[in-house]
Parts: C-alpha cells; structure tokens; sequence
C-alpha cells in the first residue's frame, strides 16, 4: 500500500487505508485520507505494510530512520515499536502531557479508555521532582497509570510503573 510523504506526517489515500485504521487503530481519518505520524509510518514500512513516497519515489529505510532521528524521534519509535509488537495499541497521549496512550490487548480507542499513559526519557534525562511529581498527578488524575519508559544507549528500554498512593 503506498503512502506519501508530506511535511510531518505520511498520508495514505488508498481506501486500505481506512481498514488499517479501523482494524489496527493506525493514525486518524482526514479528508485526504489515513494521516499516519512518522513514527507509525516508520513502523509500518519497517514490517513492509507500507510503502513511503515522496515525489512518486520510494524513501528507503535508512533514509526514513534518518528523518526520524533528525526530528529527535527515535527513542519514541524504539517504545512505540516495542509496545506495538508486544500487542498493544499505542496512541498519541500529547493531550496529557506524554509521548503515548496506551491500550491493553483486546481494547482499543472507541471500545474503552486507555490503561496507561507512557514517558519516554533517555537514561542520562534529568528530570525535575516537580515535572515528575505532574506526570504522576495528571496520569492519576485521569484514572491512568504512568509507564515510564527509559531507553538505554544500546537501545534496550526499561519500563517503570508509576502509581500515586497516600500514606
């Protein structure tokens, strides 16, 4: 299925397009189609479901990875792809504050809410006790829980579950 490369996001105007949305939860309907994000696109490529285009030529991987890391996205492609080949359906969390919203197997956007919102940091990211302090308070606040993925230089990822408690 070809897609095009257009700015930030990778479009598919295929009517395929609007299955892999429905079926697999992929980006979000537009008018000119599936609107899928680089880090979706990048995925979809990497597991041949896609083909990106830009200019009616193919952009090979290498060239799509390169896009990625010049946009800082690569840490979040390695936790977005992790999580999705572990099952789950991995959606933007931008409106709380977090990289993604992440629903268990067998739930998707529409049929339930998400049981998570994820983090993404690099293991030598400093973080302030007060900025981790509102990531715990906001995922609480909206009956989540905060994963907390730390990817490492070799590009494993530990994931930490945060939870508020009360004494």
């Amino acid at each position: 299925m070809d897609a095009e490369l257009s700015e930030n996001v990778v479009i598919i105007k295929d009517k395929k397009g609007t299955k892999l949305h429905e079926k697999s939860h992929y980006g979000n309907m537009s008018e000119e189609g599936l609107q899928l994000s680089l880090i979706e696109a990048l995925y979809l490529a990497e597991n041949e479901r896609i083909s990106i285009l830009k200019d009616g030529k193919e952009v090979p991987l290498d060239e799509m990875f390169q896009i990625i890391r010049k946009e800082d996205l690569f840490s979040k492609y390695i936790v977005f792809r992790d999580l999705r080949n572990r099952g789950y359906v991995v959606k933007t969390g931008f409106k709380y504050g977090s990289e993604f919203r992440l629903y268990e197997r067998g739930k998707s956007p529409g049929d339930g809410h998400s049981d998570f919102l994820v983090k993404v940091a690099s293991e030598d990211y400093e973080i302030k006790i007060s900025d981790f302090s509102s990531y715990v308070r906001v995922a609480h606040g909206v009956n989540k829980k905060l994963l907390f993925a730390v990817v490492d230089e070799e590009n494993d990822i530990t994931y930490y579950n945060v939870e508020w408690t009360r004494p």
